[in-house]
């Protein structure tokens, strides 16, 4: 098993779709691709994964310490033929001065060699000193090769490869032109994700064609490096407990917003996911409790609104304390009312306050969080643990009353007013931020806890 880390020179430089184009272009060639990505996101990961026919796993620093970084990659890419990492944003970028959370750090990290995609508009001969600072500034890095992107013609190509062959070592992997048919449509947060956009296949499979017209696969491949050996007792100790929970989980083209490997560690906790759609389905799913991700539900907030039937619903099962957690979306949902360009929709309404959204982002990256007393599921001993976390979101939460209770208070980053997230209603937890279940957070499990131990309360009281 191979790996490969696909990286750029800085944002926008088109590294998602060449990195989902060479997912499709090799697994239509029969080779196994097992997509990684960068930092906390979730659309891009939709689009790799959806590319890939496997679910894309997160690699991050805020949340994962380093040996969770390469104990979760190589137990994920375990069976694959090439694990495919996309890095963010530039390959020396992160947060800290010395590079130790940038895209850099995760392939050293990860012993994977790094494939540029050079955004090549506006430049000829000047991509040679470009190149030559990078591989001076982390000689220990293995840039294996070159993908040009943007490239105007044949002519402006044959510059560029002359440039780079006759200044660098580095090998040019492909060239790929300007075409209009790989643009997939982009909003506030970046593309619009896989759940709702309607020829997602149709074109992952135009993206696959021509990245495959112009990037010598065979070199790729030959470019990527061996990968860790995954701890196979680490998997083996991964059990799962019998499932006697059913969760009800929000799944539509306003809700899309899930880590995989949060999900599995609600079914490794004893629950059973039960899906359904809150634009079209009249009724929740028998369950014990609910999850509502993030996602966009202002793009969908007619159908969300018109469909009163599953709103009462959830108010009332919600009011009667079924066990709930919402992150951002689904927050926006079990709000009073949301407004949008202008028009103002009804939503829940079991917390009583108003989205608003806004032009600007009103939360955005990494978060630390404190744990109050008011958590409904708190780590052993976590009053004010330091939970890492992440929001990106355009709203706000207007009008909410004085005596609010929060089960976070925020130590870096937004939340709800730049002091609290985390709104407890009975047994609702709602947030702005979103968690990722790892060894310093294993919220997956505390949650599905609370779950059983308030079926368990019900069961008692019905049989008594």
């Amino acid at each position: 098993m191979k790996s490969l880390f696909l990286s750029a020179l800085h944002k926008s430089s088109g590294k998602t779709t060449v990195a989902l184009g060479l997912a499709a272009a090799l697994k239509a060639r029969g080779t196994l691709v097992q997509p990684f990505k960068k930092g906390p996101d979730y659309i891009d990961p939709m689009w790799l994964g959806r590319a890939a026919g496997r679910d894309c796993r997160n690699l991050d620093f805020h949340t994962m310490s380093p040996d969770e970084i390469v104990a979760t990659f190589a137990a994920q890419a375990k069976g694959a033929d090439l694990a495919l990492i996309e890095g963010n944003k530039g390959l020396y970028d992160g947060l800290n001065v010395d590079g130790r959370d940038s895209n850099a750090a995760l392939a050293d990290l990860l012993g994977a060699p790094i494939v540029l995609v050079i955004d090549s508009r506006g430049m000829t001969r000047g991509i040679a000193p470009v190149l030559l600072g990078y591989q001076s500034f982390g000689p220990e890095l293995n840039i294996a090769g070159l993908i040009l992107n943007q490239v105007g013609g044949v002519r402006h190509e044959g510059k560029l490869r002359a440039a780079v062959e006759h200044y660098t070592d580095i090998p040019v992997l492909g060239a790929i032109g300007r075409h209009a048919e790989m643009k997939i449509t982009e909003r506030h947060l970046g593309l619009v994700p896989t759940n709702e956009a309607g020829e997602a296949d149709t074109m992952i499979a135009t993206i696959a064609r021509i990245v495959t017209e112009g990037v010598d696969l065979d070199r790729v491949l030959t470019a990527a490096g061996p990968a860790p050996v995954a701890d196979t007792v680490a998997i083996a100790s991964r059990k799962s407990k019998k499932s006697d929970l059913r969760i009800a989980i929000a799944r539509d083209a306003a809700f899309g917003f899930y880590y995989p490997d949060d999900l599995e560690a609600l079914e490794r906790a004893g629950a059973e996911l039960v899906p359904f759609d809150a634009l079209a389905d009249g009724r929740l799913p028998d369950a014990d409790g609910v999850f509502f991700g993030g996602g966009f539900p202002e793009t969908q907030a007619q159908a969300l609104t018109d469909n009163v039937s599953l709103r009462n619903d959830i108010k009332a099962a919600l009011d009667a304390g079924m066990p709930a957690y919402a992150e951002c979306g689904g927050l926006m949902y079990l709000a009073r009312s949301l407004t949008w360009q202008g028009q103002c929709f009804d939503m829940v309404g079991v917390i009583p306050g108003d989205v608003v959204l806004h032009d600007r982002p009103v939360g955005r990256g990494y978060v630390v969080l404190g744990e109050t007393s008011a958590a409904p599921w708190p780590l052993p001993g976590g009053i004010n643990a330091d939970l890492p976390a992440h929001e990106f979101h355009y709203a706000s939460l207007e009008n909410l009353p004085a005596d609010t209770t929060f089960a976070y208070e925020i130590k870096r980053g937004h939340g709800i007013d730049g002091h609290n997230d985390g709104i407890v209603m009975g047994n609702l937890l709602a947030a702005f931020t979103h968690q990722r279940n790892v060894s310093r957070n294993p919220w997956a499990e505390r949650f599905a806890a609370f779950v059983r131990g308030k079926k368990n309360i019900r069961n008692i009281k019905v049989s008594a």
